[in-house]
């Protein structure tokens, strides 16, 4: 099959054009102004990480798996209930609101005076307060002006609470706000009338704003106004509202999809080019509703004496709007770096008493400090404060400045595995009093070291001729490499994988994935070098594949995990896109071509027939005989940059399609047309839950990539190759380091052979390498501040090739149903000591609670074409991979029973994407 490539110059993206010749127009813009942290080395800080590992805390603060230190500002709270999603602090400055997302809670209530969680409501057993509907959104609970009432946006509607004189809540009550055919309300910002009597409700899902009665719950007048409506703000007798996904389409526009609505969109990359404020007149309600564009994404809107402030995440600014003449007359640079211009993320701002502008930067894990005199006088930029992981609200109390931190201090919930997942979130409220200029300035010098911002991070080449070296010092030099793979798998934890192996840092009762059903990644972390102190950053697979793609976990997807029902793998959604594209687009400015296969794919078309157990036996015949595919595929993606050089052929993620299957579509690519220069794999039978046994199909993906490095490196390319395997995320298994803690490869004749490397390394630091080999321009803050590998890799090749290792877990264990050209038996000879996994019926004792298992397995969706990875609740899903690969005779780790599927602590939890 042949791949259409395109070489092409950068494309002048309409949205920048035109936000730079509205910057002329406006009155005046904030330039921050850098503090320099100089390194004296040639690449970014993160290689001041050393050998240190996620969770230490060092001088710098404690190490976390985005390349960052954390020591924040003043006083920490932390809230061991999942993320902060967003919060709102009571009228009379008491308490504070927050919804929660992936934890045990979907609201706490923060008592201000003693600084500890008042109360936790949600679906857990033991919250003091039960609801039914555990989902929240994306943005702040909100308090009646009197502070007597309570609202928390959720799927269908709100839940409106009475609060106490003691500040707890109680009473909860279901105001519901119908579907729209299959769009769900998905509430989002609220807002009360003056007298308290009515809540103005955004409704996210609908692209539409509707007046409540507080009282009764009755929805009256609606208004339409733009899309994905997220912040709204009343100032007198309008209500101002943010749309995260700009203004209403034209028949002339590019569009992509979000939540069944086109969006105005780049032809290239799918991102979302407009961001508008609609206007509502509540003088008069039949009025035609007004619009204000703004920047890209607003999502935090803020009001005080006549100004209005619009959070444009996506184009790292704040407008600033005079609200009696309805349009922006500033706009403030939120770029403290002037290595990059993309992904600081300002989330959430507020003015205090005293003139200060504070504007929380997501992705800095810093609040950026102005001096503001008014709405046409230019701001001045004072300097930065450090915060926690990703702080997403801010708001002051008296002199008292709190911010709540989405991600707070990360995975380092206690639990009773005595280890750690990706869910373990431990979120933060921090609260200080705005120090002065001098100790701002000193403040901004520690944000600078801790996100690793330093000047020469992107150097690009001169005139002078480099002499090739593997991984080039500046951006468009040499390399002796020419041909990168970026395979990615699916959700295991290095422990998982590699904890048997001695010479790392492993724990071997958490090695459920060990040498006999991963020999071909055993043997290439021997061949190649074992990495034991390397990073995943997300949580699951929407965020992971994100981080790879975009070096980012936009905003969009990052304040989406409490509600994903508007979009779950955002390939599908263009809100989900950074205005700077993505790895492959990057690549296409660079000159270089790109080859995908099935890596941010959405569709998948599958003929009749094309079940796993035909699939291998197809894969069998292609292997053995030379035929093409007798059930062809079709896999796709909406970004028309990524379609254009995609293999069709190559299935998305699907758990009824083997991993064997996927490497014979690649085989026969390779062989015919050769490699791209960037080539991007996903292979995803590692997430288990299809139709074989979790050993037999992370076996299969185990030997898909051992087949794939044996084909490249008997290849004449493999002089000239490198190839880097990695997991999107480390969810799905526990690790005693981190839960972020994953397995990463470097594979290459270039790379340091044998030895066992524990340097810190991250998904970040692999894409910057790849950039930085194949000339690739940083898409953003994050890969631009990362540290290449370049301590993977020697000046002295060694050409041996790999030769596969044959599978020693039967790749058709578990299966029901036997396919037809037979079940896999492995050559004795070629099984290790220890007997390899074979499924057995569980114990008498245990079948009834298999059965169970059983059934929930079948309603998770993890198969066909419309299977999405990580959609199943994850502490279920762990708890059954563990029961399967122990042969349901081991209890899960720090548990004394096996146990049904409803009695899993974290059953409560929302899948990543809700049924509906």
């Amino acid at each position: 099959m042949q791949v259409t490539r395109r070489r092409r110059p950068p494309k002048e993206h309409p949205v920048l054009s035109g936000r730079r010749a509205g910057r002329r127009a406006t009155l005046a813009t904030a330039c921050i102004t850098a503090v320099s942290v100089a390194t004296g080395t040639a690449f970014a800080s993160t290689h001041q990480f050393g050998t240190d590992r996620v969770g230490q805390v060092t001088a710098d603060g404690q190490v976390i798996s985005s390349d960052q230190y954390l020591a924040p500002y003043g006083d920490r709270l932390e809230i061991d209930n999942g993320k902060v999603m967003a919060s709102r602090v009571s009228p009379d400055g008491g308490h504070l609101a927050a919804s929660v997302a992936d934890g045990d809670a979907s609201l706490v209530v923060v008592d201000l005076k003693t600084g500890r969680v008042q109360q936790r409501i949600g679906r857990a057993k033991g919250d003091d307060l039960h609801l039914a509907d555990g989902s929240v959104g994306q943005e702040a609970p909100v308090y009646s002006p009197d502070g007597s009432q309570l609202w928390l946006g959720q799927l269908n509607g709100y839940t409106r609470f009475t609060v106490n004189p003691d500040g707890s809540l109680s009473a909860p009550v279901t105001v519901a706000i119908p579907a729209d055919g299959a769009k769900h309300a998905l509430a989002s910002g609220a807002v009360f009338s003056a007298d308290g009597s009515t809540v103005y409700a955004a409704v996210n899902g609908q692209n539409r704003v509707v007046a409540i009665d507080a009282a009764t719950g009755a929805i009256g007048r609606s208004w339409t106004v733009g899309n994905a409506p997220r912040g709204i703000v009343r100032v007198g007798h309008k209500l101002y509202v943010s749309n995260e996904g700009g203004r209403p389409a034209t028949p002339e526009d590019d569009t992509l999809n979000s939540y069944g609505t086109q969006v105005v969109a780049d032809p290239d990359t799918g991102a979302t080019t407009t961001g508008t404020v609609s206007v509502i007149d509540l003088a008069d309600p039949s009025a035609a509703v007004g619009t204000i564009e703004v920047g890209l994404h607003p999502t935090a809107l803020y009001a005080k004496d006549g100004v209005l402030f619009v959070t444009d995440t996506g184009s790292d600014e704040v407008s600033v709007v005079d609200t009696a003449r309805g349009k922006v007359v500033q706009r403030i640079s939120t770029k403290p770096w002037p290595e990059a211009s993309v992904g600081y993320e300002p989330t959430a701002v507020t003015l205090t008493d005293d003139g200060h502008l504070l504007v929380t930067l997501g992705r800095a894990d810093a609040v950026a400090v102005y001096r503001y005199g008014g709405a046409q006088e230019p701001v001045g930029y004072v300097g930065l404060l450090p915060t926690d992981y990703f702080p997403a609200e801010i708001t002051t109390v008296g002199s008292t400045v709190v911010v709540s931190n989405t991600r707070g201090v990360d995975a380092r919930r206690p639990n009773s595995t005595g280890a750690h997942n990706t869910h373990d979130t431990t979120a933060s409220i921090t609260r200080f009093t705005l120090p002065g200029d001098r100790e701002i300035r000193s403040q901004t010098a520690k944000v600078f070291r801790q996100n690793g911002w330093t000047d020469g991070s992107v150097r690009t080449a001169d005139r002078r001729k480099a002499e090739p070296v593997p991984v080039p010092a500046r951006i468009g030099d040499p390399s002796t490499i020419k041909h990168v793979f970026l395979i990615v798998k699916e959700n295991r934890t290095y422990d998982q994988l590699f904890g048997d192996l001695a010479q790392g840092n492993g724990d071997p009762r958490l090695a459920q994935f060990g040498a006999n059903v991963t020999p071909n990644q055993h043997a290439l972390a021997q061949q190649f070098g074992l990495y034991d102190n390397t990073y995943d950053i997300g949580t699951n697979s929407a965020e992971g594949h994100n981080w790879l793609m975009q070096a980012d976990n936009p905003e969009y997807t990052e304040s989406s995990a409490g509600e994903y029902e508007r979009s779950y793998d955002t390939e599908d959604d263009g809100l989900g896109h950074q205005r700077s594209g993505f790895l492959w687009t990057g690549a296409q400015a660079a000159g270089r071509d790109v080859r995908d296969f099935g890596e941010f794919h959405q569709f998948l078309t599958k003929p009749a027939g094309a079940t796993w157990q035909n699939l291998y036996c197809d894969a069998k015949d292609m292997e053995a005989k030379g035929q093409d595919t007798a059930y062809p595929l079709e896999s796709s993606s909406p970004i028309p940059s990524l379609n254009d050089v995609s293999v069709p052929g190559f299935p998305k993620f699907d758990l009824d399609v083997p991993d064997q299957y996927r490497y014979q579509i690649w085989k026969r690519d390779f062989e015919q047309n050769g490699p791209a220069d960037l080539n991007l794999l996903w292979l995803s039978s590692d997430h288990t839950g299809g139709p074989a046994s979790p050993a037999a199909q992370v076996a299969d993906n185990d030997l898909a990539v051992g087949r794939i490095v044996d084909e490249i490196s008997h290849s004449e390319y493999w002089k000239d190759s490198a190839v880097f395997v990695v997991e999107d995320d480390s969810q799905a298994g526990l690790d005693h380091v981190d839960g972020h803690r994953a397995p990463i490869q470097v594979i290459s004749p270039w790379a340091r052979h044998g030895a066992v490397d524990s340097r810190y390394y991250s998904q970040i630091t692999v894409i910057r390498t790849i950039e930085q080999i194949l000339g690739i321009h940083p898409m953003n803050q994050k890969d631009s501040a990362a540290s290449p590998m370049a301590t993977a890799f020697t000046d002295k090749p060694d050409f041996t090739p790999f030769t596969a290792v044959p599978n020693r877990t039967p790749l058709t264990d578990g299966l029901k149903t036997p396919p037809a050209c037979g079940v896999d038996v492995p050559a004795a000879q070629d099984r290790a000591a220890a007997a390899a996994p074979v499924t057995t019926a569980p114990p008498a004792a245990e079948r009834a609670v298999a059965d169970q298992w059983d059934a929930w397995k079948a309603e998770q969706r993890l198969t066909g074409p419309n299977a999405a990875p990580d959609r199943a609740n994850p502490a279920q899903m762990n708890h059954l991979t563990w029961y399967q690969t122990h042969g349901w005779t081991t209890p899960y780790p720090g548990e004394s029973a096996v146990l049904a599927p409803d009695d899993v602590p974290g059953a409560y939890l929302p899948s990543a994407e809700n049924d509906g």
